[in-house]
Parts: C-alpha cells; sequence; structure tokens
C-alpha cells in the first residue's frame, strides 16, 4: 500500500494547488482557481481544503464546501504520477465522513462532461448523475452534475477502476 498522509492544506499550499489545477483540471478554459480563491477557501470556517501528501510532496488536493442542507465539491485533483493508488478515493472518502459527521448527507459536484474518466470515477464512488448543463464551464463547455448521499452505503462493483484515483 502506498505511504500517503491526508491533512488540512497549508496557506503556502495555495500555489501548487493552483498549478495543479490549471493543469489538471482546468486545462483549456481559463484558470479560475488561483492562489486567492483557494486561500479564501482555506480561511473560509465552512470550507475544507484537504491535501494528499507522500514523502513531503502534494499528491492532490481536493476542496469541499459545507452548507447545512448539502456539501459541494469544488475541486478535486491527483497529480498524474499518484493515480491508480486510491488518493482520489481516499481524499473523496475522507471529506464524506466529514460530511456525515457535520450532519450534512448529500455531497454534489460538477465535472466536465467530455471527461469520462471522472465520470466513472465518480460513478465507482456511488455517485450518480442527475442533469447535464449546457455552457457551465465559461460558457463553452458542458457539465455533469452528480450528486451522492452518504448516509447510504455504497458498495463498489467487484473490478471496477477509475481513472481519477
Amino acid at each position: 500500500m502506498y505511504d500517503y498522509r491526508f491533512e488540512p492544506a497549508r496557506l503556502a499550499d495555495a500555489a501548487p494547488l493552483a498549478a495543479m489545477s490549471r493543469e489538471l483540471v482546468e486545462a483549456g478554459l481559463r484558470p479560475a482557481w488561483g492562489c486567492e480563491r483557494i486561500r479564501a477557501h482555506m480561511r473560509h470556517p465552512e470550507s475544507i481544503v484537504l491535501s494528499a501528501r507522500r514523502g513531503g510532496l502534494i499528491a492532490g488536493f481536493a476542496i469541499m464546501r459545507y452548507a447545512d442542507e448539502t456539501a459541494h465539491l469544488n475541486l478535486l485533483a491527483v497529480d498524474r504520477l499518484h493515480r491508480r493508488r486510491g488518493v482520489g478515493q481516499r481524499l473523496v472518502r475522507w471529506l464524506e465522513e466529514t460530511a456525515l459527521t457535520a450532519g450534512t448527507f448529500v455531497i454534489e459536484l460538477e465535472l466536465r462532461a467530455e471527461n469520462p474518466g471522472a465520470r466513472a470515477f465518480y460513478a465507482a464512488l456511488g455517485y450518480r448523475e442527475l442533469a447535464r448543463i449546457p455552457g457551465y464551464y465559461q460558457g463553452v463547455e458542458a457539465a455533469i452534475r452528480m450528486q451522492r448521499d452518504v448516509r447510504e452505503p455504497h458498495i463498489a462493483a467487484p473490478g471496477t477502476r477509475h481513472s481519477a484515483s
């Protein structure tokens, strides 16, 4: 098993997280997740910026904002060198457990409609597609909205593989 540490990101991590977002999530779009926006989520009492670290380097991260009824997974990225090692899945599960503990039972997210790997990743974790939203990303790309009620246990199908973990 790979040795990763999952912990809240530090303010000094904002620049590398923004760079990961530009490269891995926002490619082809105007960057929307810069250092200041990420730092604002780090400081916000109802948000978490979670990092996965291995050997002092950031292998992946996720940003989620909690509310009374739902939580919103804003961003998830795993460095290409650390994919297929369970990093993405462990980031999501950590956030789901936190939401459940906080009494927020539904997690929503949007992902780029043209990203079949991410769609398969979230589906394997029990997220279901709710809608396709044309032009969601800067008016040029559609999004798929997905949701999961974390009170409902999810059992992955045997042999399920996905690319974002």
